[in-house]
């Protein structure tokens, strides 16, 4: 990637192992269990997966796979849908695209396209190489939109925790050739300074250094000509995620994107904040069809 370094940085206040590993913690706020909210992705996800979709390999490995959920277009359209690419979070260590289609229902019904993308978990992959994986799948979406069915210059990508700094990496300019870029990012409650996870238990399976942290951080790569961006986090997180938020929104503001959404979603959390995507009538969803209708 030829990707000028940004001279932003992200602050973080001085912590102990103890309070970086709490803060770093999303599910502190929540008393711990934050396995009821996974189900209810599944949940949701099984129920969108009864709808028409299709499974396609970006790659050969056995998780580069996604699932496209196209819209019923009239005819006589004016123009192929606009497309939202998930990338589910998981600390880069679970989940699944199966688990990662509770939005496409919405997404369908407000007349776009929908697509969860899979990837290989750590620590079978480094955090470096789940960065290709998606960007090879954006690209793999772009180049195939006109036989799919929908506007390759038109394409959202979406991520939630890791899945939202996987879709912030994506969003960098200076890719080869820049293709695949996405016409528009939903960044919802990112990491995007790896550095503080050096040191706390989630480094276990992902094996960063400083300087592994430094290479798949997007604060610490030049945002200039970074798509049109919604950042949104949940009330009931940690600090550190809010200000690693505020900190993304606040480089972006500072190499020129003249609009940057900044959702505290009230009375959510990490977790469940993200289920409000494409739904309409919610601080998140409208958001998210209000980006999707302007590409």
């Amino acid at each position: 990637m030829n990707n000028q370094p940004s001279t932003t940085r992200f602050t973080a206040p001085d912590l102990g192992p103890a309070e970086r590993e709490q803060a770093y913690s999303p599910s502190s706020c929540i008393g711990g269990d934050y396995r009821p909210f996974l189900q209810q992705y599944q949940q949701r996800s099984d129920a969108a997966r009864v709808l028409p979709h299709q499974e396609h390999a970006y790659g050969g490995l056995p998780r580069q796979r996604l699932d496209l959920f196209l819209p019923e277009q009239p005819q006589g359209a004016a123009r192929p849908p606009a497309l939202l690419v998930f990338i589910h979070g998981g600390y880069w260590q679970e989940l699944s695209k199966e688990s990662a289609c509770f939005a496409a229902p919405a997404c369908l019904a407000a007349g776009h396209a929908f697509a969860a993308v899979g990837y290989t978990l750590a620590p079978e992959a480094s955090v470096e190489q789940i960065v290709q994986e998606c960007r090879t799948a954006l690209v793999w979406l772009q180049h195939h939109a006109d036989r799919l069915g929908y506007d390759p210059a038109r394409i959202v990508v979406a991520g939630s925790s890791a899945g939202a700094h996987l879709a912030a990496m994506c969003t960098l300019r200076g890719w080869p050739h820049d293709s695949g870029l996405p016409a528009g990012a939903v960044l919802v409650s990112g990491v995007y300074e790896l550095a503080p996870l050096v040191g706390t238990s989630i480094n276990t399976a992902l094996g960063l250094t400083r300087d592994s942290a430094s290479n798949v951080s997007p604060l610490h790569y030049s945002l200039a000509g970074f798509a049109r961006t919604v950042l949104a986090w949940g009330e009931i997180e940690t600090e550190e995620f809010k200000r690693q938020s505020r900190a993304f929104a606040q480089a972006l503001q500072a190499q020129g994107l003249p609009e940057v959404p900044t959702l505290e979603v009230p009375a959510r959390n990490h977790f469940d904040v993200v289920l409000d995507l494409c739904e309409p009538g919610t601080l998140l969803g409208d958001a998210t069809l209000a980006l999707l209708a302007s590409v």
